[in-house]
């Protein structure tokens, strides 16, 4: 009943707000969910945008970020300069099991062999567990990063696994092309990830992700020649469970 709910308010709330400007969407969310509100972010351009303006709303927003273990050193470096630098609150959220604790039950490099389930274990779970007893999220997703995500509304209902009920998913720029945000970027002297500007148009973990070219697309260095496109964080729902081993999630907070 409450998914049913969800789906059908966040519906009418997406109806609402097309057409309307980014901020006037975040503004709402940050009003209208207050502590229940976070940030889902890997630092790319989008979730910038988003952090740079919910900050002037409440600067003490929490953002998640998924310490993965495989990030490259880069990423992890400009997430300290955000800290240090920006003041943000980043909550960096990390899996049950190290990266050897992970080899040692799965084998080695188990992102080559089984990236699926790698991204279910480092990631989709221990989102799953962030935002339990959360109200609502805001991602940088955007319709024109990659045509699985062309229909991507701007809020919609994510259902949380294992009973854990559910929370509104917000995407303020669902509608913007990637001109718009870097337009935001240079207008507001927000920082650059250093990989930006070596090829990297989308930044992820650093065995899953290659340069890529604007011709092939945002998201094109992402789990290159492995015939997947998303982590499953952005799917219908924190889906599927891989099992007890990852079922704990520890964070920090900034």
């Amino acid at each position: 009943m409450q998914s049913e709910y969800g789906a059908a308010q966040a519906a009418e709330w997406s109806r609402q707000f097309e057409g309307r400007p980014a901020d006037e969407l975040v503004r709402w969310a940050v009003e209208r969910f207050g502590e229940g509100l976070v940030i889902g972010s890997s630092f790319g351009k989008d979730s910038l945008v988003i952090m740079d303006i919910a900050r002037r709303l409440r600067p003490d927003i929490p953002v998640l970020f998924l310490e993965t273990g495989y990030h490259f050193p880069e990423t992890l470096e400009f997430r300290d300069r955000l800290r240090t630098e920006w003041k943000v609150n980043i909550v960096d959220i990390r899996a049950a099991q190290t990266v050897p604790e992970q080899d040692a039950a799965y084998g080695p490099e188990l992102f080559a062999r089984s990236p699926d389930r790698c991204c279910e274990m480092r990631k989709v779970i221990p989102l799953r567990h962030a935002l339990t007893g959360r109200t609502a999220w805001m991602t940088g997703l955007r319709r024109s990063q990659h045509p699985n995500r062309a229909r991507t509304p701007l809020i919609e209902w994510q259902d949380l696994t294992d009973g854990a009920g559910g929370l509104f998913k917000i995407n303020p720029l669902a509608a913007w092309p990637l001109s718009e945000v870097d337009a935001y970027l240079d207008t507001h002297g927000l920082p650059r990830h250093p990989l930006w500007a070596k090829g990297y148009p989308s930044v992820g973990c650093a065995p899953c992700t290659a340069p890529s070219t604007a011709m092939e697309g945002e998201r094109a260095g992402r789990w290159k020649g492995l015939g997947k496109v998303e982590c499953g964080i952005h799917v219908a729902g924190v889906r599927r469970q891989a099992g007890p081993a990852a079922s704990l999630i520890s964070a920090e907070r900034a």
